[in-house]
């Protein structure tokens, strides 16, 4: 499976769509379909039934996932594309002793720095 540049937390903007140019945070991400949730944007109407007692029925607005091709993350004043590098750090072990290790960490493809 190929890597994923957009994480739940992160403050994202809509590049396509029926709210494209809105921006929001990242609630869920549905990595088997490719698609995204974002707080506040594809918001559709649903209907529920009143399951417990107190509960009320009704039509109510969810957050719809749309897909990760669609929103782009925010950075600063505008957007960025996500890109990876290899970090190398130490680690310990239980005995005391340490050895270095590679690990990929997302960047800004604007500015460099790390996300």
């Amino acid at each position: 499976m190929a890597s994923f540049n957009i994480k739940t937390g992160d403050t994202v903007k809509v590049i396509a769509g029926k709210d494209k140019g809105a921006t929001g945070t990242v609630t869920a991400v549905f990595r088997e379909d490719d698609r995204v949730v974002v707080e506040g944007i594809n918001l559709v109407k649903k209907h529920v039934k009143a399951m417990a007692q107190g509960q009320e029925s009704g039509i109510v607005s969810v957050e719809a996932p749309i897909h990760v091709s669609n929103v782009m993350l925010v950075e600063g004043d505008g957007v960025t594309r996500v890109g990876f590098k290899k970090v190398e750090g130490t680690k310990k072990r239980a005995d005391g002793s340490s050895y270095t290790v590679e690990r990929s960490v997302r960047i800004s493809r604007k500015t460099g720095e790390e996300i």
